[in-house]
């Protein structure tokens, strides 16, 4: 084979590659789709940067929620009812040992990231404010989004229910419970 044929072989090669690249491309302008603005499934726990702006806001307003009137919507045994879900990582009891989140007993009041026997982030250890109501209220509405770098892999409670009988649980969990505001 010379180096003519050769030369005709690599040229029907680039031609076919050509042609199929133009006519992909002929078809997107011909056949052109816009792109809907806003997904039609929405997925929850995508981080997204609208969806943090809309998450930060929603914070916002649930901060300037009086925590008096939120606690009064809770009840203790409902919060029992709404930990189960936080059981899987965190243990609530006065003897009780750290699982894969901290052992959760006398929470309220305690500063974050004091455990001494748990490891914890180091956001969470940055962060170093004590739990009262209004930090564990904020914290549970969405824990990524509150303290960004924390480990705990949680989606949040929207409710105000749920959230507010949690609070009050995790409060009646010390043996000296902080009193409501």
């Amino acid at each position: 084979m010379d180096s003519f044929e050769i030369n005709k072989i690599i040229a029907a090669i680039l031609l076919t590659v050509l042609i199929v690249i133009g006519i992909g491309k002929f078809t997107d302008v011909l056949f052109h789709v816009e792109k809907p603005k806003e997904s039609a499934y929405k997925i929850e726990g995508l981080e997204m940067a609208p969806t943090q702006t809309s998450a930060s806001s929603e914070m916002k307003a649930e901060e300037k929620i009086n925590i008096a009137e939120l606690l009064a919507l809770g009840d203790i045994a409902h919060g029992e009812k709404v930990f189960k879900k936080c059981s899987a990582c965190h243990m609530i009891a006065s003897d009780g040992k750290n699982m894969i989140g901290p052992n959760l007993w006398e929470v309220i009041g305690r500063t974050a990231g004091s455990v001494s026997d748990y490891k914890y982030s180091k956001a969470m250890v940055a962060y170093g404010k004590a739990w009262d109501f209004e930090e564990m209220n904020a914290y549970l509405i969405k824990p990524q989004a509150y303290i960004k770098g924390t480990k705990m892999a949680f989606a949040g409670l929207r409710k105000e229910k749920d959230r507010a009988s949690v609070i009050l649980y995790m409060n009646s969990k010390s043996s000296s419970p902080k009193p409501l505001p």
